[in-house]
């Protein structure tokens, strides 16, 4: 009840800061110029906003969009308001393994380092369909995309940690939804099924998928003795372009819950929060919601699920591509 009345308030947690808080309020003062980040879906959205708040800190943006002019104009924005940005983009389409790797080995051409990946394009209550690699397309988008990216990136980020000593991190949005999943959690047997499928659930399901990933990531780095912390994030209610598929649901829910909404800037805070804030230096496979961390569900907490998932994951990968 005391989260429910923060959001509504705007009060702030025991973080300082709450749900009306901004990207740029929670990370002021804050200097990033000896940082490098990778943004998926950094073009538009909450996306565009933590590309250009990060920027505007200094760090090393790079945007990984499927829409290279929008990410041109995003990258046009940036430097028209903070000079001194350095934004870079790169095509990825994170519906397509071969797209995932494309854009890795492109990324890795480029030598440079990476110290944080900021796990943010997503797609949500699309209708059935399959992703180019014969995956539900939610899930492929959500989860998948983001797990094949982050497994080819990794060895990039452990490099940079060692040679920079600086914390490398990882930032998985997810969403308050995947409190609203299919039964069990994750439909491992079911996940290409149209028999049963539910736009909502299947959105929740990926985004499930996102927390359980980055409990698991951080537990195997935290066995391997890597500092490189990797946690999940709840945005909050923002009208987005992610809400297309249901723009007039979304509106007439907004309009009788417009106390529970944030703007864009409020949606970007807790991202670059937990990316960039010194507080946080060592926090690792936890949740967080309005900049301060919460509690998930029973499934987002099941460590048999998440490893469940991981070997899942690994072998739905490996049947439809090929490295």
């Amino acid at each position: 009840m005391d989260g429910v009345f923060r959001l509504v308030s705007g009060c702030p947690g025991p973080s300082g800061f709450g749900s009306a808080s901004t990207a740029q309020e929670v990370t002021e003062g804050i200097d990033g110029t000896n940082l490098t980040a990778l943004v998926t879906g950094g073009a538009s959205g909450i996306g565009l906003e933590t590309s250009r708040v990060l920027a505007l800190r200094g760090v090393h943006v790079i945007i990984g969009a499927r829409n290279m002019k929008a990410a041109n104009e995003a990258k046009n924005k940036i430097v028209r308001e903070t000079p001194r940005a350095r934004i870079d983009v790169l095509e990825l389409d994170l519906c397509s393994t071969n797209s995932i790797r494309s854009f890795a080995d492109n990324f890795i051409a480029l030598h440079l380092p990476l110290n944080i990946l900021i796990n943010n394009a997503g797609i949500m209550f699309c209708p059935f369909q399959l992703s180019q690699d014969g995956i539900e397309v939610q899930f492929a988008t959500n989860h998948i995309g983001h797990f094949l990216l982050t497994n080819l990136l990794l060895d990039t980020m452990k490099n940079t940690v060692k040679a920079s000593g600086i914390q490398g991190r990882v930032v998985n949005l997810s969403s308050i939804a995947h409190n609203y999943c299919y039964k069990k959690g994750i439909r491992f047997h079911k996940i290409n099924d149209k028999q049963g499928y539910s736009e909502k659930r299947a959105y929740g399901q990926s985004k499930l998928a996102n927390i359980l990933h980055a409990n698991e990531l951080s537990r195997r780095l935290q066995e391997e003795g890597v500092n490189i912390t990797v946690n999940s994030v709840h945005p909050g209610l923002i009208m987005t372009p992610l809400f297309r598929h249901s723009a007039a649901l979304m509106k007439l829910l907004k309009f009788f819950s417009f106390f529970l909404w944030k703007n864009v800037p409020q949606g970007a805070a807790t991202t670059c929060y937990v990316a960039l804030h010194p507080r946080l230096n060592g926090v690792t496979g936890k949740y967080f919601a309005d900049c301060n961390e919460m509690r998930p569900s029973s499934y987002a907490r099941n460590e048999s699920l998440a490893r469940e998932l991981w070997e899942f994951s690994n072998k739905l990968i490996s049947s439809v591509s090929v490295p």
